[in-house]
């Protein structure tokens, strides 16, 4: 009579319970995809009832994926606002690869030597894919110049390390979406190529090292230009300048 399983008990629950997350991280995969590709711009208002909608789920899904793009800094919660896409200013891109390429240098040396022939086969199946992309799909090469890097620190199998790089590298493919001058995505896939043959040597300080001079690349080609200009008045300043000069004010 009290079996927790008798009459649908138990097992439906928890059967729910793990619909709901796998809904949620679908949710949240699918939002954070459009965030990095700039399908939803910087500074974007995010409703829960329209992200619900539009994905056929609860407003509390909606709250729960926003919640996790938060920790990512893909999204900014606002107090009685609701939440926003992020903006990070040039500072703060700086500061993000800063912090990038010291976690990963760490996860170059846990893995140098220690790569499985499943995980090595894998690396060089992604580094394919990029390849491929390079030069037809800026917003791709982003994405899948990321994932290589999440990949990598699934590879540690260690929480910690794997949660603060995939939250650096989430905010680091928004960054790039933002303020990466054009540039031939070659030159990562080519740098990838490297690491992993170090990875595969066995050499920790070589690989570190590329990752360090990989991510110091990354970071040049990303944070030169600045994102194009939005306030009316910066804008219109330089012309309401001019009108000045011509009556003479």
């Amino acid at each position: 009579m009290n079996d927790p399983t008798a009459k649908g008990k138990g097992p439906p629950r928890a059967a729910s319970r793990t619909r709901s997350v796998s809904r949620t991280e679908a949710v949240h995969e699918a939002l954070r995809q459009a965030i990095i590709e700039q399908k939803l711009r910087p500074g974007a208002k995010l409703p829960e009832d329209a992200i619900g909608e539009t994905f056929g789920t609860s407003r509390t899904i909606a709250r729960e994926a926003l919640g996790r793009l938060a920790v990512e800094g893909l999204v900014n919660l606002l107090p009685n606002r609701g939440a926003f896409v992020a903006n990070p200013s040039l500072e703060e891109a700086h500061d993000a690869f800063l912090v990038r390429r010291s976690l990963e240098r760490t996860v170059a040396e846990c893995l140098a030597g220690r790569l499985t022939t499943e995980a090595r086969e894998t690396l060089r199946a992604h580094v394919e894919r990029e390849k491929a992309v390079a030069g037809h799909n800026e917003a791709e090469s982003i994405r899948l110049a990321g994932e290589f890097h999440l990949v990598l620190a699934r590879l540690t199998e260690r929480p910690l390390l794997i949660r603060y790089v995939t939250e650096v590298v989430s905010r680091c493919s928004l960054i790039l979406a933002m303020y990466a001058r054009p540039h031939s995505a070659d030159c990562g896939a080519t740098e990838h190529e490297e690491i992993l043959a170090a990875l595969v040597e066995g050499d920790a300080a070589r690989a570190a090292d590329l990752m360090g001079s990989h991510l110091d690349q990354v970071a040049g080609r990303a944070l030169l230009k600045p994102p194009p200009e939005t306030d009316v008045r910066n804008i219109l300043a330089p012309f309401a300048e001019r009108l000045r000069v011509i009556e003479g004010r």
